[in-house]
């Protein structure tokens, strides 16, 4: 499998100096395997990108929000780097096509797995930071995480806001919300979804993010504002 190095980058918005290093972050175990290579899987690479993912986090996180406490910061640094936001932004990449896979896992849709899409995207992170350095790699994490970081739901420290406003409407005897794409937009390396979230045929809170998922979550979360707004009106 040819890999195609340029859309790669145009979606990175990084281009690498080292190639080899983008071809190793996009290799799995799996493909190695099968063809008893001498070159490198992706694993190692996934280790450190763990590792530089969490610092750049962390020194995000302590810089944006300075009245949080360590527990809120520790809290909203793990769902950031949990496996499905991590695959939630390799999506919204289109990484999955990139990805040189054994066919065992081509068959069973390896592609669209959140655990191959999140080790991927910290190993382009490694990729990257062992490319151009530590600046290297901060700019990619802030470009990857700023939208989420700029969320509502980010100031109730990576909460579940859809869940949250479907037992609040359960609470109060109203149907359950329906999210509806309200637009999509941008390129194909840098999509743009905004949803409308109804309740009760009105619509309660509208978001915008990266991937559908990171959209609902921030109309869900606007929603419960303005709903927990209106009954202590």
């Amino acid at each position: 499998m040819e890999i195609d190095y340029t859309n790669l980058e145009e979606r990175l918005a990084y281009r690498f100096t080292d190639r080899s290093l983008a071809c190793r972050a996009l290799t799995h175990p799996s493909w190695q395997h099968e063809r008893n290579g001498d070159e490198e899987d992706y694993q190692r690479l996934e280790f450190l990108g763990d590792a530089v993912l969490g610092m750049v986090l962390a020194e995000m996180l302590y810089t944006r929000f300075p009245d949080w406490n360590e527990g809120d910061l520790s809290r909203f640094r793990a769902h950031l780097a949990g496996q499905g936001t991590l695959a939630g932004l390799a999506r919204s990449l289109d990484l999955g096509g990139f990805i040189r896979l054994g066919r065992g896992e081509e068959q069973t849709a390896g592609r669209s797995k959140d655990s191959i899409l999140s080790d991927v995207l910290e190993a382009l992170i490694a990729a990257a930071y062992q490319d151009g350095g530590l600046e290297a790699a901060r700019s990619l994490v802030a470009r990857l995480f700023d939208g989420l970081l700029d969320a509502p739901g980010s100031r109730v420290v990576g909460r579940d806001a859809k869940s949250e406003l479907q037992e609040l409407l359960s609470a109060r005897g109203l149907p359950p919300p329906e999210y509806r794409l309200a637009e999509e937009s941008g390129p194909p390396h840098d999509r743009r979804f905004r949803f409308q979230l109804l309740v009760d045929g009105s619509v309660a809170g509208e978001g915008e993010g990266r991937s559908k998922k990171i959209a609902q979550q921030t109309a869900a979360a606007r929603a419960l504002e303005r709903l927990s707004s209106d009954q202590g009106d």
